[in-house]
Parts: structure tokens; sequence; C-alpha cells
């Protein structure tokens, strides 16, 4: 028999709601893609006004109001990868859209800036962007938000520059889309060696850095020779030792060294 004077148990407290629906995916993640569509409107309405207070001022030669808004897109998320160490979605993904966007209107004949490329043409400049990062990300070198930067600015790239018909066009050097994103991703990741260098010699941890790249060289052979699992699961060990870089900060930094040369040293 029980004992009638028992107190029955407590019941347990109900444990907190997560912000995640049924399958387990971060709500505020589709909120941000629900509005995706209204921010990228947002961005391709500046790059249309950078357009057009551009060719008030200055109305021969290149206008390059539209590459004035993106710069400025690369900075503030450079700024923020440098504050917070992650670059959000809410800049990423209305910058992807909005290129897309801008390169669909090209195709319809909408004279909404000075770009010649086409949605396909945005497109693959998204692709490539993502491409370039993609071994770099497999092996925990750089995080998903960078490689969205990219993206974004590869959208934005193929939109204006296309096959090099909008620099063609008023007399400078053809500068074809998929080669701005390349080179302005190779200034990017020697400037990120440079910011890698600095930080070594401000930690002086001579070799365990040391140690690090090896490891790191390490996985991009193993990525290469198709052993991704395996690099990953070590990157994803290391991570937990080294010390966070944020990378948008060399990535915005190539891209406006590898512009001002084209654009205002050779042009």
């Amino acid at each position: 028999m029980g004992n009638p004077d028992s107190t029955p148990p407590a019941p347990p407290a109900d444990a907190p709601v997560p912000e995640t629906d049924d399958l387990g995916l971060d709500r505020e993640f589709f909120l941000i893609l629900a509005r995706a569509p209204l921010l990228g409107l947002v961005w391709l309405a500046a790059g249309a006004a950078a357009h057009q207070i551009w060719a008030a001022f200055s109305p021969t030669g290149l206008n390059a109001g539209p590459l004035v808004v993106l710069c400025f897109g690369m900075v503030l998320a450079a700024f923020i990868d440098g504050w917070a160490l992650k670059v959000p979605n809410w800049v990423t993904f209305p910058l992807i859209l909005s290129g897309w966007m801008q390169g669909a209107l090209h195709d319809f004949g909408v004279p909404i800036d000075a770009g010649t490329g086409g949605f396909l043409m945005s497109v693959a400049g998204t692709a490539v962007g993502f491409l370039l990062l993609f071994p770099m990300l497999a092996i925990g070198g750089v995080g998903v938000g960078d490689v969205k930067m990219q993206m974004g600015f590869g959208a934005w790239v193929g939109a204006y520059f296309g096959s090099g018909a909008t620099t063609a066009a008023v007399g400078l050097a053809d500068l074809h889309a998929l080669m701005v994103v390349f080179w302005g991703f190779a200034y990017g990741a020697l400037a990120g060696g440079a910011f890698g260098l600095v930080i070594i010699f401000i930690r002086r941890q001579w070799g365990a850095n040391a140690q690090m790249y090896r490891e790191i060289g390490g996985d991009l052979v193993r990525f290469a020779s198709g052993n991704a699992a395996e690099a990953s699961k070590r990157a994803e060990e290391r991570r937990k030792k080294w010390v966070k870089l944020p990378y948008g900060i060399p990535l915005c930094v190539g891209f406006l060294l590898f512009l001002g040369q084209k654009l205002i040293l050779e042009g």
C-alpha cells in the first residue's frame, strides 16, 4: 500500500521551446529568407540611384555608381565580420538576389544602370565566387558567411561587367566579370596572408602557427585527392583551438585593391 501522506512529485517544469521548427531549422533563417527579396529591392534601388547621381556629376566615362554601392556593401560586411566574426544573412542574401535582379533587368532591356551582364552572367559570377572559396570552407579556413559575401560580390560583378562590354564601351580595357571575381579573390587571398602574418607576429607562437599551417596544407591535399570528409573532420577539430580571423576583411580589401588598380590607376 502506498503512504497516504506522501506528496506526489511535482510535475517537471516546462522546458523552454526552442526557436526552431519541427525539422530543427532556425526560424530566424527563414524570416531572413522571406525578407531577402524586399531587402534585395532596396539594394537594387540604391544601385539605380547611384547610377543617376553619378551620371549627373560625371556624364562621360564609366558610370561606376553601382560599384560604389557594391563597395559599400562589401565594407559593411567586412566591418560586421571584424566586429562579430560573422557576416549576417541579412547582408549576403539580399546582395545575391539584387545582383540577379540587375542581370534579369538587363536581359529585358531595362536601363537601370550601365551594366551589360545578364541574369546568367550574374549567376555565373555567384557560382565562381562560391567555387573559389569552397575548398577553404571545406577545411574550415573560412566561414559560410564569407562564402556568401563572395557570392554576393560575384552576383553584382556579373551583372555589371558582363563579358567586358561595360568597360569597353567607354574606351577602357575589357573587364570580364569572371576575371574580376577571380582577381578580386586572388588579391583578397594575398591580403588575408598578410593579415595572418601580422597576427602571427603579434601572438609570437611560432611553433604552434607553423604546425597549424602544415595541417591546413595537409587538409588541402586530402580535399584535392577526394578525401573531403576526413579533411572537414580534421578542420572541425582544429577550429576549437585556433584564433578566428574575420576573412571578410581581406576579401573586401582585395576587391577594393583590384578595382582601384584597374579603374583608377590603369583607367
